[in-house]
C-alpha cells in the first residue's frame, strides 16, 4: 500500500508538472513572444505540421535559387532644384543642379538557357544600365529588350559563356487556392532568399498598375494570384513556383500600410508572363487582343435590378461597335460564363484570359441569355479594330531610344567630312544612354547601312530585333561604335 501510495503521489505531481508546462507553453510563453515580435503565429495543435512536412520543398527551392537572378539598376535623376538661399550663402550648394546616380534593386526569373530573363517593368523602367547577378555570384550585363507597363512585365537579355539554368513554364489556370508555392527572391538584398506560403486567392484586382490612357498604349491587365508566403522589397520581379517547381506567376506587389510585408502577396499568373515574353521577343511590343465589350461583376445591386439568380459569370454591360463581341452574336445583357475552357467569375479573371490571346486568335465564349447556355465563336481584334498584328510606332521606336534627331547640317559634313548623318538630342534614359552614347553623336550608319533621314533611322530599326551596331562620329571627329539590343 505504502508504495502504491507513494506512485499515486508521483503521478500526480508529474501529471500537475506537465499541464503547468503546458499552460506556460501554450499561454504565457506566447505572450511574452508577441511584446518582442509584435506579431506572433498562432500554435496550431493540429496536423498540419506533418502535412508541411509531407511536402519537400528541398527540390524546387534548389531549382528556383539558381535560376532566379538579383538585378542591379543605375538611372540619372536630377536633384530637386529647390534650395535655401540663406543656406546657400554660408554653406554654398556644391551638388545643386547635378545629376545623381539612382541604384535601384529587384529580381528576375530565367526562363531560357541561352539567357533570356522575366522581371517586373518597374524594376528596369527608366535604368540606364541594368546588372544581373547568378545565384553562384557570377555578374553579367542585361539588355532591356522589351517592356510592358499594362502588366507591370519586361524581357531582358544577357550573353552569357554558359548555358543557364532556368524554370520551366506551369499552368497559372490550374493553380488551385491552398496549394502550397515558394516565393524565391532577393528582398533587402538577401539574395537567393525563399519563403513558403498557400495560395489565398487568384484573380485579384488590386488597382496598382497605373494606365488606362488608350494613347499611351496603355491597358491595365490585374488578375493577380494571392499568396501569404512573405515577399519584400527587392523581391519585385522573382519567381512564384509550385511544389515541382515550375514557375506559376512573377511576384509583383504586396498589400502594406508599411511597405514591408504584412501577410498578402500578388504575382502575375505565369499565363500571362508567358504570352507577354513571346510578344516581346517576337515583336518588341505586346499584341493586345480586345474583346470589345464593357463588363460589370455581378453583385446583390446588379442581381436585383435585372433579376439575376446566378452569381457566377460576368455581365456584358455594353458593346463597342464593330468590335468581335458584337460581329459574333454577343449581346447586352448576356452573361459570360467562360472563355475557352476556364470558368470566368470576375473581370479581372475574363481580362487575365483574353489577355492571353492575340489579335486574330479565335476563342469559344460560354454565355448565358434568358436562362439558356450559348456558345459563340468569336475573333479577337487589336485597339484599332483589325485582327493583324501591330508594329512599333515611329514615335514608340524613338520613346524606347530615349532621344531625338536632326539631320546635319551642310557645315558639319564640311567640318568632319561626311556626307550625311543624325544628330543625337535630348538624351534621357533609353536605349542609347544605356549604350553610352552622349548627347551631340552623329550617327552614320546602323548595322552598315547608311542613315541620311530620320526616315532611314525609324526603317532601320522599326522591324529590328536582336542586336544593333551603330556607327557615327562626334564633333570633335572621334569616331565610335555602340552595340545595343532591341
Amino acid at each position: 500500500m505504502k508504495a502504491k501510495s507513494l506512485f499515486g503521489t508521483l503521478l500526480t505531481a508529474a501529471v500537475g508538472g506537465a499541464t503547468a508546462i503546458g499552460v506556460y507553453t501554450y499561454w504565457i510563453a506566447p505572450q511574452n513572444k508577441l511584446k518582442a515580435f509584435s506579431i506572433q503565429q498562432p500554435i496550431i495543435r493540429t496536423s498540419a505540421h506533418a502535412v508541411a512536412n509531407a511536402i519537400d520543398f528541398t527540390v524546387p527551392a534548389e531549382m528556383s535559387v539558381n535560376a532566379v537572378v538579383h538585378i542591379k539598376t543605375k538611372s540619372t535623376v536630377n536633384p530637386n532644384t529647390y534650395h535655401d538661399p540663406f543656406f546657400d550663402f554660408f554653406f554654398g550648394s556644391p551638388n545643386m543642379g547635378r545629376p545623381q546616380v539612382q541604384i535601384g534593386t529587384g529580381s528576375g526569373v530565367i526562363i531560357s538557357q541561352d539567357g533570356y530573363i522575366s522581371t517586373n517593368n518597374h524594376v528596369v523602367a527608366g535604368a540606364e544600365e541594368v546588372e544581373i547577378t547568378l545565384n553562384n555570384n557570377k555578374t553579367y550585363t542585361a539588355k532591356v529588350i522589351g517592356t510592358d507597363p499594362s502588366t507591370d512585365l519586361a524581357l531582358l537579355k544577357v550573353e552569357a559563356d554558359e548555358q543557364l539554368p532556368y524554370l520551366v513554364y506551369g499552368n497559372s489556370d490550374e493553380v488551385k487556392v491552398g496549394q502550397w508555392v515558394l516565393a524565391v527572391g532577393n528582398p533587402f538584398n538577401l539574395t537567393s532568399t525563399v519563403t513558403a506560403g498557400i495560395v489565398s486567392a487568384k484573380g485579384r484586382n488590386i488597382n496598382i498598375i497605373g494606365g488606362g490612357d488608350p494613347n499611351k498604349n496603355v491597358f491595365p491587365i490585374e488578375s493577380f494570384i494571392q499568396t501569404d508566403a512573405a515577399v519584400n522589397p527587392g523581391n519585385s520581379g522573382g519567381a512564384l513556383v509550385n511544389s515541382s517547381g515550375e514557375l506559376i506567376g512573377i511576384n509583383t506587389a504586396i498589400a502594406s500600410n508599411t511597405g514591408s510585408y504584412a501577410g498578402y502577396s500578388f504575382a502575375v499568373p505565369v499565363n500571362i508572363v508567358k504570352k507577354v515574353m513571346s510578344d516581346l521577343l517576337e515583336f518588341g511590343l505586346v499584341q493586345r487582343a480586345f474583346i470589345g465589350i464593357s463588363i460589370r461583376d455581378i453583385d446583390n445591386n446588379l442581381a436585383e435590378e435585372k433579376g439575376i439568380k446566378d452569381y457566377n459569370g460576368v455581365y456584358v454591360a455594353g458593346l463597342n461597335e464593330g468590335g468581335s463581341a458584337e460581329e459574333a452574336g454577343i449581346r447586352e445583357g448576356d452573361i459570360i460564363k467562360k472563355i475557352g475552357a476556364v470558368n470566368v467569375n470576375t473581370s479581372a479573371q475574363l481580362q487575365e484570359q483574353v489577355g492571353k490571346y492575340r489579335p486574330g486568335d479565335k476563342i469559344l465564349v460560354t454565355l448565358i441569355r434568358d436562362g439558356k447556355e450559348k456558345q459563340l465563336d468569336l475573333v479577337l481584334k487589336n485597339k484599332n479594330g483589325s485582327t493583324n498584328v501591330l508594329k512599333r510606332t515611329k514615335e514608340e521606336t524613338f520613346n524606347a531610344l530615349g532621344a531625338s534627331f536632326e539631320e546635319i547640317s551642310v557645315e558639319d559634313k564640311k567640318d568632319l567630312r561626311i556626307d550625311y548623318g543624325l544628330r543625337v538630342l535630348n538624351l534621357s534614359a533609353g536605349k542609347l544612354r544605356s549604350a553610352g552614347v552622349k548627347e551631340g553623336f552623329i550617327i552614320t550608319s546602323i548595322d552598315k547601312k547608311p542613315i541620311k533621314s530620320i526616315d532611314d533611322l525609324s526603317l532601320a530599326i522599326k522591324e529590328k530585333r536582336g542586336g544593333i551596331l551603330l556607327e557615327g562620329v562626334y564633333p570633335n571627329g572621334l569616331r565610335a561604335y555602340y552595340g545595343f539590343g532591341l
